[in-house]
């Protein structure tokens, strides 16, 4: 023997088969190492010290402490995640709401645009405490 080594002959098939598969189920438990992380942190409902007791429990004993706090706390995981999302979407739509309503035109500038067509007879005397009403509000 030379000493060099055909790696494509000397890996079966199988071999790969079973790396992928490794590397598979390795990055699926960060991903649910993650969001257990995730939803300790995030969840409002647990103490501070709750909070730091699981933490350890998942960083010092990893498996174990995912698989309990899954067990434990892992109906409700849906529904913290559900409830964050609702509450990002909010935030985000009232941000766009904001920013779509700055245009560069002020409650000022509108009323002085209304005063103007309300004077050239545009606007009734009604139609125009409507408009000023609905600008002030």
């Amino acid at each position: 023997m030379n000493g060099t080594v055909d790696l494509a002959s000397s890996y079966p098939v199988l071999g790969v088969f079973l790396t992928i598969l490794w590397v598979f189920l390795w990055i699926v438990w960060l991903i649910v190492l993650f969001r257990v992380i995730a939803d300790i942190v995030r969840d409002d409902s647990m103490s501070g010290g709750g909070k730091a007791g699981w933490m350890v429990f998942v960083v010092v004993l990893p498996f174990l402490g995912v698989f309990v706090y899954v067990l434990a706390r892992g109906r409700g995981m849906g529904a913290r995640e559900t409830r964050h999302a609702r509450v990002q979407k909010e935030e985000f739509d009232s941000y766009i709401r904001e920013t779509a309503h700055g245009d560069g035109t002020s409650d000022v500038d509108d009323l002085a645009r209304l005063s103007e067509i309300h004077d050239r007879g545009g606007l009734s005397d009604e139609e125009f405490q409507q408009a000023k009403e609905k600008i002030l509000h």
